[in-house]
């Protein structure tokens, strides 16, 4: 499948874009998830790994981690795909997992050394041009926040490993803390995880403190749930740009009307960053 541009209202799209341009660039950020939204979704034409499952598919752990991992996915993410599974039971079975499965990879003896040998295999492919991307927002001093379900320590390690541990990068999601040896212990709270971004108040990370007053927002996802990383940040003008990766008739119509724009077939950053330079 080719890229395919689809904005949902182009009228309403440009006036957005008039008002953040006016407001200058000191007015902005950036919010973005990390699985196959800066990553792709697709490599030689298989399904990308997120970045959890890396973990749980290799062999990196104690000997029975990969059969209770699956064994929690196989119950869990059937309820997570279900339809007829009310928002209300997913929240709280998402949570159930995430946290069991958290706590599983510290029994099996989860640390920083694997964290880096998991993340040094580069089985994640950034988009074409998100590295660039991160570059130019840290030139023009524009805040990106990566708001993910994901073990955010591997987040920060991808970033570190790729040299774009920037000070105006910030990594809001799952993260542990270690002991002296580097082994994981605790995850912290609040746990994140697919069903709850809109729960996760921004305000209540040190991150805020950057953006408090940058009230317009560039969002980029590719789930419905992504939506709600901006819940509870009280903003003036919001840009939604979706990947719809997959399963493209099923959602595309439930895309446009949470999305200004949505991306089709797994492309590069090209749009997002020639709109985010409009901006600078």
């Amino acid at each position: 499948m080719t890229e395919k541009i689809i904005v949902s209202n182009q009228e309403d799209l440009e006036k957005k874009k008039k008002r953040i341009l006016e407001a200058g660039a000191g007015n902005f950020h950036v919010v973005a998830d990390f699985d196959r939204t800066l990553t792709k979704a697709f490599v030689d034409g298989k399904k990308s790994s997120t970045v959890i499952a890396q973990i749980r598919n290799g062999n990196y752990l104690s000997s029975d981690y990969v059969s209770r991992a699956h064994a929690l996915f196989d119950y869990y993410h059937p309820i997570e795909i279900d339809p007829n599974v009310s928002d209300e039971e997913k929240n709280a079975k998402m949570h159930e997992w995430w946290q069991k499965h958290f706590d599983l990879l510290i029994e099996c003896g989860l640390d920083k050394k694997t964290m880096q040998e998991i993340v040094a295999k580069r089985e994640i492919k950034f988009r074409k041009g998100a590295l660039e991307f991160i570059d130019f927002l840290h030139e023009q001093s524009i805040p990106l926040v990566i708001m993910s379900a994901a073990p955010g320590d591997m987040l920060v390690e991808y970033l570190r490993q790729e040299g774009r541990l920037y000070d105006d990068v910030s990594v809001v999601a799952n993260l542990y803390d270690f002991d002296e040896s580097g082994k994981a212990t605790r995850i912290r709270e609040p746990i994140i995880h697919s069903m709850n971004k809109a729960e996760i108040a921004i305000k209540g990370f040190p991150v805020f403190e950057k953006i408090r007053n940058r009230k317009n927002v560039l969002l980029l996802g590719d789930s419905l749930g992504d939506t709600g990383m901006i819940e509870g940040f009280d903003y003036d003008n919001l840009i939604g740009v979706g990947y719809l990766n997959e399963n493209v008739e099923e959602n595309l119509s439930r895309f446009k009307k949470d999305y200004d724009v949505v991306l089709l077939g797994d492309g590069d950053m090209s749009f997002v960053s020639d709109l985010v330079r409009e901006f600078s």
